[in-house]
């Protein structure tokens, strides 16, 4: 028997109900749950264990503890500070704080909050960056490691964290590996479907930051980065005033740091900003 217009008007109402009803508890999943997929948090909590590295244990806020691993550097040379990828925690940095030292350079990397030893609470935007200039306060007071010796590093989720370091003006040179524009750039991206700019909470707007970085700034972005878009690195460096962008052919995203001669970019970049310092020439 033939469906009546009503009836058949009731029905399509009723698939656009289910249809809108759907997305929009879609959207309130991906709101309420999105930082289990911003910030990834390993299992465990494991101590870096290295030999001339030391574990710091430097009071917060809130009653809170930040967590930092620190490898001095030798008299006038650079300490280069770490801020990390978002599937990684403390203990994951020491392959890349012994290259650094091999190297001759200092190097800092901090736990974020929600993470590894600093699980005590979940993690967030804003919660990383108060450690991160917690961290950055001790180096440069009780450490004794100057400003102008200081080169803010990020790589992936830490690239933002670096940014807004930078922006604060906590070091005198800024590296960026596997950069992205903003999370919320990155959720357009990866969720087109979805309202990215409404819904996503830690926005790490390293794009909005970047014209305030006047420090000289190095991007390194591999060509076959299949997490993080190679044109968010080029963009970036457009929008910084004094960047340098290295493209790294056939690098993908977590394999560019290690690829043959980034290292030893990476130390000149960083040397070049101590032997400003040093002899008291402008910056070029």
């Amino acid at each position: 028997m033939a469906r009546s217009p009503l009836g058949a008007r009731r029905m399509l109402l009723l698939v656009i109900a289910t249809v809108v009803l759907s997305y929009l508890v879609l959207c309130l999943l991906v709101f309420l749950f999105q930082r289990s997929i911003v910030f990834p948090v390993p299992p465990g909590a494991r101590e870096p264990q290295m030999p001339g590295a030391t574990l710091l244990r430097i009071p917060g806020r809130e009653g809170s503890t930040v967590y930092v691993l620190h490898v001095p550097a030798p008299p006038g040379a650079p300490t280069v500070v770490h801020f990390h990828g978002n599937g990684d925690q403390l203990a994951d940095q020491v392959p890349v704080a012994w290259r650094f030292k091999e190297a001759g350079l200092g190097f800092y990397v901090m736990e974020y909050p929600g993470y590894g030893l600093a699980a005590e609470r979940g993690p967030s935007e804003q919660d990383i960056y108060a450690a991160a200039e917690v961290a950055l306060a001790h180096l440069h007071g009780a450490l004794g490691v100057p400003r102008e010796r200081t080169v803010l590093q990020g790589q992936s989720l830490g690239s933002g964290v670096a940014v807004e370091m930078a922006r604060r003006g906590l070091g005198a040179r800024l590296v960026l590996l596997t950069p992205y524009t903003s999370l919320v750039d990155m959720g357009a991206r990866v969720f087109p479907w979805l309202p990215a700019r409404l819904l996503v909470r830690d926005r790490f707007d390293s794009a909005a930051k970047a014209p305030e970085v006047k420090m000289p700034v190095l991007i390194v972005h591999g060509t076959r980065d299949e997490v993080i878009p190679v044109d968010m690195g080029r963009t970036l460096g457009r929008l910084f005033p004094h960047a340098t962008v290295r493209l790294v052919e056939g690098a993908t995203h977590n394999d560019v740091f290690y690829t043959p001669g980034v290292l030893q970019e990476l130390v000149r970049f960083a040397r070049a900003g101590a032997s400003h310092v040093d002899t008291g020439h402008p910056e070029p």
